[in-house]
């Protein structure tokens, strides 16, 4: 039983920032992958960025420069940060927990939060 809980959507103008925020709590050992996609109205859902358990991470290429992905081990968190927000970053993005251990040796899981809504004006 793991559950994800994302914050910090909102409404903000071409140029402006938000910093998203991502949860899991539970019984969890360890997570392998932390990672945000987002899905606009009519696109299917895409990958912004991604960070491993070490620290490495991608971006899409429509984000490098703008977003930094990071996570807080201790806390299970990742975090977002979005500047210089364009409308083509309106979506609802979601946060992904994967290979998720609850023991050393338990099977490995993917978590979805449910999504929060981000919407640059032009």
């Amino acid at each position: 039983q793991v559950q994800v809980v994302e914050s910090g959507g909102g409404l903000v103008q071409t140029g402006g920032s938000l910093r998203l925020s991502c949860a899991a709590s539970g019984s969890i050992f360890s997570i392998n992958f932390m990672a945000w996609y987002r899905q606009a109205p009519g696109k299917q859902r895409e990958l912004v960025a991604r960070i491993t358990s070490g620290g490495n991470t991608d971006y899409a290429d429509s984000v490098k420069g703008r977003f930094t992905i990071s996570r807080d081990n201790a806390k299970n968190t990742v975090f977002l940060q979005m500047n210089s927000l364009k409308p083509e970053d309106t979506a609802v993005y979601y946060c992904n927990m994967d290979r998720v251990r609850t023991t050393a040796r338990s099977y490995e899981y993917r978590y979805w939060g449910q999504g929060t809504q981000v919407t640059v004006s032009s």
